[in-house]
């Protein structure tokens, strides 16, 4: 290949994200389908940069795309270039309004069924013209994802790794102990963590932050993981309600997935928490705005022990009463002029 002179007016952004459509398919039909442009076009906009570059970026035959060893670094550099002009974008658009067009959120698993609903109420209500767009995944692909400019902002446990995002704290959420209604726990009001000890504790599998929590805290209290690992909560759920183990859930959770009385929820005299919170990227434009939307969420949601169902009759302890808390009533935040 002909090595020329490159300049800024060889390349486009359409060619980077061509390259970075087809780096992440490895196949120049399914790139072009993401781009929404034809399989033609797309190779000979990538062959074009690749001349102008003098540099093979894709191994290709019929079998298969490759990402070739020079084109590895190409791809992140220009994964960075998009992410950047994005941010331009978005620069300009909430510089008019920082509370308009579309800002695109993930949520974890054990957060997402048990929290958006309040979410989207309480900010559609605060910022009507905000559209949002909400993609549930595990922490570490939340996180890749707002590091790769797939996503603006995340909404996560801030005990996770997170590395170098920004965070705004938006709520606690306890641990409780979940199991049978019968199991010998369920006689006592509250728990420490030392009547743990010796306990069999269904736990999440792998990937999920609230396992590592969780998996600490058994460590800790002397308790045993075993059998299955979930990969939802809901599954845990079915497993302890009708079996001698016990798991661990975040009171967040409890409303939903006890809905129907099955489960035994006793709490921790001082409970372990987690803390969820917005996460960013450190250079976003939209850094204050979330800090903003993440203030009204603290004025708006109420914390997980004013929103739990009262417990029915037999899985509730004698004594024991519902939580509340004033931050449930604090004043709504102006909106913005």
């Amino acid at each position: 290949m002909t090595i020329n002179r490159v300049s800024l007016q060889d390349l486009t952004l359409r060619q980077l994200q061509y390259v970075v459509a087809v780096a992440d398919t490895l196949g120049f039909r399914r790139a072009a389908e993401r781009c929404a442009v034809s399989q033609p076009s797309l190779s000979a906009q990538i062959q074009q940069l690749e001349a102008a570059l003098g540099v093979v970026i894709f191994e290709r035959d019929r079998r298969q795309v490759l990402v070739t060893p020079s084109g590895v670094e190409l791809v992140a550099r220009a994964r960075r270039v998009l992410v950047e002009a994005e941010d331009l974008v978005a620069v300009a658009t909430r510089a008019r309004d920082p509370f308009t067009g579309t800002l695109r959120v993930g949520v974890i698993p054990t957060i997402a069924p048990y929290l958006l609903p309040d979410v989207a109420q309480a900010l559609a209500e605060e910022y009507p013209a905000l559209r949002l767009v909400f993609r549930e995944d595990k922490t570490e692909d939340v996180t890749r994802a707002l590091r790769a400019g797939a996503l603006d902002v995340g909404l996560v446990a801030l005990e996770a790794e997170l590395g170098e995002l920004r965070h705004a704290k938006v709520l606690l959420d306890p641990f409780v102990v979940a199991m049978a209604p019968g199991h010998t726990l369920a006689k006592k009001a509250k728990l420490t963590q030392a009547d743990l000890d010796g306990q069999d504790v269904l736990l999440l599998d792998d990937g999920h932050c609230l396992r590592t929590q969780a998996l600490a805290l058994c460590a800790k209290a002397g308790a045993r993981e075993v059998g299955l690992r979930a990969t939802s909560l809901a599954t845990l759920v079915q497993m302890v309600a009708r079996g001698p183990a016990v798991t661990l859930l975040p009171e967040l959770a409890v409303p939903v997935e006890n809905r129907r009385a099955q489960l035994a929820i006793r709490r921790f005299t001082a409970p372990p928490l987690r803390t969820l919170a917005l996460v960013w990227r450190p250079r976003s434009p939209l850094g204050a705005t979330i800090d903003r939307i993440a203030a009204t969420l603290r004025a708006r949601l109420r914390p997980p022990t004013a929103r739990a169902q009262q417990p029915p009759s037999g899985s509730r302890p004698a004594g024991a009463s519902s939580g509340s808390s004033a931050s449930s009533q604090a004043s709504r935040p102006r909106k913005p002029r």
